[in-house]
């Protein structure tokens, strides 16, 4: 059966690994994650998008498809959010080094960066998000 990923849970350890000085501080935690493996195949998540103060804003739900070829991860996600808008999102993401990776997608400014250890994946990106 298939792993159903809560965003929170996800969230929660881009948060920690984000309050960390260095990723590599949780390498000896396990199950150590792969995210090629972990996102092949179908993935569910929700989330929220919150302001800067932490108040909720919007709820979603999304699907996320992940295809593994060679050293590639392409994740095609569909965000359904709580007012009926519909998003789409295709990451491509590349194994640049040991436990190093980059992507991008077309929403996303740049070229995102990320690296594992043990259990967490520490992701790095920009992206514009219109304030209400």
């Amino acid at each position: 059966m298939k792993r159903i990923l809560t965003l929170g849970l996800a969230l929660l350890m881009l948060m920690l690994a984000g309050c960390s000085t260095e990723v590599t501080e949780y390498r000896q935690q396990q199950p150590a994650l792969d995210i090629f493996h972990y996102f092949q195949g179908r993935t569910e998540a929700w989330g929220m998008v919150q302001d800067r103060r932490g108040k909720q804003l919007r709820r979603f739900h999304v699907e996320i498809d992940g295809d593994v070829v060679g050293d590639t991860l392409t994740l095609h996600e569909r965000f359904v959010y709580d007012d009926g808008e519909k998003q789409q999102r295709v990451w491509r993401i590349r194994r640049t080094g040991d436990n190093r990776y980059q992507g991008t997608a077309g929403d996303i400014e740049g070229v995102a960066s990320g690296q594992a250890a043990g259990n967490a994946f520490h992701w790095r990106y920009s992206m514009n998000v219109e304030a209400s």
